[in-house]
């Protein structure tokens, strides 16, 4: 065959395949949405490269670390993406702590050893010292959650956790970018009632919750918004809500309070230039892109990112790894002591990183 014969029948090989993606069925329903400018690397989100000291915990052992507690004697639970939360001891053992038989991501270790997670499949669960799962609610107000995703535990027992998506799952998280439809909801289960309700919807993709110290308010990561907002539980304020911080660098993921007015911010990676400028604008982009395969979508770019915010929503620091060789696509960033333990939902290590003697 000659030339001209094989780039022509390239050329309609290429062709049977745009008509078919044109004529298939769109997988979303995209509405347009102009994200603000990105405010850039600048001030305090200037690249830097201080997470490259973080010491590794379980490099190549563990896969999909979305979130990590640590206990006061330096252990580490660990939730992975096969289902199970691992147990890593101080030594570098590690063993299965427990089986959700779903995809933990949020967690929260509290005093007596039980372990709270908001698990993507399963919903909210409760998991006792010796590994035993309970399933403590699966909806609310007749909506079943779809992506669990992120908790917090208050004293009285009280759980605040975020429910990404109502329409699509974990596997799926990438159509609920490109639609741009707000899913997410921002909820509270009552121990004693054994009830969840609603205190937020309509999120574009509700991500990490944190409480503030003296447990007057949450704080709920909008993730495809770039944004922070703060709902009051107590005060004149109480049941209302407002932007805590907007227009961050990065796509917001988990976030945490170390209970001492610091609060410490996952950012996955930095904000795509193609998302925000060419595909959010356009739904019908959208839904050409949504039809392709995924290994065609824009991919994010590896980057290890984590910031810290006071409890006014005011940026005190980032910690930062551009080249995500070392860690990249962070999830989560726990305080316990003088170190950051630090997750991520695709690396296969958890990061351990000294804090600064100016933020101890």
């Amino acid at each position: 065959m000659n030339t001209k014969k094989i780039l022509l029948l390239i050329a309609a090989i290429f062709m049977i395949l745009a008509v078919g993606i044109l004529l298939k069925a769109s997988p979303i329903e995209p509405i347009a949405y102009d994200p603000p400018p990105a405010p850039g690397m600048i001030g305090l989100f200037a690249e830097n490269q201080l997470l490259k000291s973080a010491e590794l915990i379980a490099l190549g052992k563990i896969h999909g670390p979305e979130d990590i507690e640590a206990d006061a004697d330096g252990n580490v639970y660990s939730a992975s993406e096969d289902g199970k939360v691992y147990f890593i001891s101080k030594d570098g053992e590690m063993k299965a702590h427990a089986s959700t038989g779903g995809r933990p991501l949020g967690m929260k270790l509290i005093s007596d050893g039980t372990l709270y997670v908001a698990d993507a499949v399963k919903g909210l669960l409760r998991i006792n010292p010796n590994g035993r799962v309970e399933v403590l609610s699966t909806e609310a107000e007749g909506i079943p959650f779809k992506f669990t995703d992120d908790l917090d535990v208050a004293k009285d027992g009280t759980v605040y956790f975020s429910d990404a998506s109502y329409k699509y799952g974990a596997p799926e998280y990438l159509y609920d970018l490109m639609e741009g439809v707000p899913h997410g909801r921002l909820l509270k289960y009552d121990p004693k009632t054994k009830k969840t309700t609603v205190l937020l919807k309509d999120i574009f993709f509700a991500n990490g919750v944190a409480l503030s110290e003296n447990e007057d308010f949450v704080v709920l990561n909008e993730t495809y918004k770039y944004r922070i907002h703060r709902y009051w539980l107590k005060g004149p304020k109480a049941g209302t809500s407002e932007i805590w911080i907007e227009n961050l660098p990065g796509f917001p993921d988990n976030i945490s309070s170390d209970g001492k007015g610091t609060f410490y911010l996952a950012l996955f990676t930095v904000r795509n230039p193609m998302m925000d400028n060419l595909l959010h604008p356009r739904p019908w982009a959208k839904v050409v892109v949504a039809k392709l395969p995924k290994f065609l979508w824009p991919k994010p770019k590896p980057y290890g990112f984590a910031v810290l915010l006071n409890e006014d929503g005011r940026v005190l620091a980032s910690f930062q790894e551009p080249s995500g060789n070392h860690l990249k696509e962070i999830t989560s960033v726990k305080r316990k002591g003088d170190y950051l333990y630090l997750g991520s939902l695709h690396n296969d290590r958890i990061g351990k990183f000294e804090l600064p003697q100016e933020f101890r």
